[in-house]
């Protein structure tokens, strides 16, 4: 039982939706069965009548095709269009692609309108506000196995459905194991601008990037290092620190691929790469503490390492105008150079970038000039200072998804810049929204924290909800819950809140039917970290790994984690989660039964007569690239390791 300091069980408020199908599926399964029966039906009785007329007369059947002469008109059955074949640059975990249509949203229930909740909005470009805005050059992403052009990992969870922090395939011998195979510890620290602590390391999200660069491109890099540029398959992995500085390694052995950018501000969130493999890298400020005094976005040329562009954020009026950080991870569409940026003021940034580019002409520019458009929200019935931005934008077609810190799961159209629907949730979340395809139809998954369920000054246990929604109606599919614990604190510093903070997995392949969620803070305050597979479509529970005197897979996981848990796998389709924990241990997870097939406890300096393993705190995200994971820690190291 899940009990609070005074000893009472705390249960969850599950009321407010059970795990349960969704009745318009089940009506669309009840016409699909329907109509299965009927063609069923007519094929039998046009072949006993075929039989009957023909076989039955004396006539000899035709076994190459239709009777000949029967009068038939033969429909011959349309040869389904061939998978395109996977190219060097697309993500096998991804391929082959989902379906995917282009879709219009007409309408939306009243429970989702946000005219019915009295929210409206302020479209603006520039310092200008728009009656009305429709986009010249209309934004469609594809699928997320057409994201990027090269390979790589791109921005947070990949791509724009936020569903893939893996590249390739992943194997995994016969006794599963992990070994680190390298580490780099000169991550510094940075004063915040509250002057009263210091940001260390790498913190939440804070994943690294992975790009393999074409040599055409390399060729045009002045600040990197000669070797790496002749280097055949070089893929550099990019970690954006909190002390003020971009790191570049060698993926194979941790090297330094050119001297660390020194950009004066702390990065918080993830950076993002351009998918079309340019050499453009955009950071968001985690704190008001940059050497410039901006407050906002920036972005670098990689041939360089020159600023290219810096927009402040904090210039805009807005209900949050006093923190303009971007924790965000931003989305670039390729096809009409548009960046795309939510941030921390409560806007919705997007600019057309005009970037020019030739590999070979050493020189890159982005020129955004005064083509800004942010959607600005306005709550006249609730509390407007409370719509900051942290989690990262998810995008089907022209519908962009994603969290507010007011307790809304929202879908805007990014070709109109409307808010399209918007769904009240159960609590605050910071996760970023996943998108998941069935039948055609979007579909969003999203969790909550325990984040405003406990009185200030208190602690106790709480529900952090989840949620599988429908990406066109803002309707809910199904809800449910898992008690989670948390400290309401005097001040935000004190805070502890436990809940979604990884963020989810949407299977694929072997495990295309589950959904898995990752808990923080399951048995108590800073303690304890649940993983769960849901089903797809009951949200009823397929494996958790929490003891329940049932599953005989559980392992203990006792220590909580906000790091997001990854989902890899082999060539066979068979699933496999890393996840790492607060004090440096990396979990290998079987993603089709809960089961943990290994273990690594990290250590720092490694092999030195320094070694130890004391004040490794796994926080930001990992992401894995074929077999080897890297991910940072907020002690300042990052870490390589091998999935044996």
């Amino acid at each position: 039982m899940i009990r609070n300091n005074d000893n009472q069980y705390i249960e969850p408020d599950n009321t407010y939706y059970e795990p349960s199908r969704d009745s318009s599926q089940e009506t669309m399964m009840l016409v699909v069965i329907v109509t299965v029966l009927f063609l069923v039906l007519t094929t039998v009785l046009a072949v006993v009548f075929f039989k009957e007329k023909f076989t039955g007369s004396g006539h000899e059947e035709n076994l190459s095709g239709a009777p000949q002469n029967s009068g038939f008109i033969v429909i011959a059955t349309p040869t389904p269009t061939p998978v395109p074949p996977l190219s060097p640059n697309q993500n096998p975990v991804l391929y082959p692609a989902q379906a995917f249509n282009d879709v219009t949203i007409e309408e939306v229930t009243s429970d989702t309108n946000p005219s019915v909740r009295g929210i409206t909005q302020t479209i603006m470009s520039g310092d200008n506000i728009l009656t009305s805005y429709t986009r010249e050059n209309p934004i469609s992403f594809d699928d997320p196995l057409y994201y990027a052009s090269v390979p790589g990992i791109f921005t947070y969870r990949g791509n724009n459905f936020r569903n893939s922090a893996s590249f390739g395939y992943t194997t995994v011998g016969t006794e599963p194991g992990l070994q680190q195979i390298w580490e780099f510890s000169g991550i510094g620290s940075r004063l915040a601008s509250t002057q009263t602590f210091e940001w260390t390391g790498v913190s939440y999200t804070g994943q690294p990037l992975v790009i393999k660069w074409d040599s055409a491109v390399r060729a045009d890099m002045t600040n990197l290092y000669p070797e790496k540029k002749t280097k055949a398959d070089f893929t550099e992995v990019i970690v954006a620190g909190l002390d003020g500085y971009v790191y570049f390694f060698d993926i194979d052995d941790g090297s330094q691929s050119r001297i660390p950018l020194y950009v004066g501000f702390s990065v918080k969130g993830t950076p993002a790469l351009d998918p079309r493999g340019y050499p453009l890298l955009y950071l968001g400020q985690g704190d008001d503490n940059a050497d410039d005094g901006k407050f906002g976005l920036y972005i670098y040329s990689l041939l360089d390492g020159s600023r290219l562009y810096a927009y402040d954020a904090s210039k805009d009026s807005s209900y949050r105008s006093n923190w303009s950080a971007c924790d965000s991870s931003p989305l670039i569409d390729a096809k009409t150079d548009t960046l795309i940026w939510p941030c921390e003021n409560g806007i919705v940034y997007t600019f057309v970038l005009n970037t020019m580019y030739a590999p070979g002409s050493g020189n890159i520019t982005v020129s955004p000039g005064s083509s800004e458009v942010g959607l600005k929200y306005i709550y006249v019935d609730e509390q407007g200072s409370y719509m900051g931005i942290e989690s990262s934008i998810a995008v089907y077609d022209e519908y962009g998804y994603f969290t507010d810190n007011d307790k809304n799961l929202n879908c805007i159209d990014l070709n109109t810049m409307k808010i399209v629907w918007t769904l009240r949730l159960q609590d605050d979340t910071d996760i970023s929204p996943v998108i998941d395809v069935e039948n055609g139809v979007p579909f969003v998954y999203v969790g909550t924290e325990v984040d405003n369920q406990l009185e200030k000054g208190t602690q106790g246990c709480g529900a952090s909800y989840i949620y599988k929604v429908n990406g066109l109606t803002g309707e809910v599919v199904w809800q449910t819950s898992e008690p989670c614990f948390a400290y309401n604190g005097e001040t935000s510093d004190t805070d502890q809140s436990g809940g979604c903070f990884g963020n989810i997995i949407v299977g694929k392949r072997s495990i295309s039917n589950l959904v898995i969620f990752s808990f923080s803070m399951t048995n108590g305050v800073a303690s304890g970290n649940r993983l769960v597979a849901y089903y797809k479509d009951s949200g009823t529970t397929a494996w958790s790994i929490q003891a329940d005197g049932i599953n005989k897979y559980y392992y203990g996981m006792n220590i909580y984690s906000y790091s997001s848990p990854v989902d890899c796998y082999d060539e066979a389709g068979r699933a496999y989660i890393i996840i790492g924990d607060s004090v440096g241990q990396i979990h290998l997870v079987d993603a089709s039964t809960g089961a943990r097939l290994s273990y690594i406890q990290t250590s720092r300096y490694l092999g030195t007569s320094n070694e130890t393993t004391n004040g490794i705190i796994f926080e930001a995200s990992p992401v894995v690239y074929n077999n080897t994971i890297i991910i940072s820690t907020k002690s300042g190291s990052v870490f390589a390791i091998r999935i044996l």
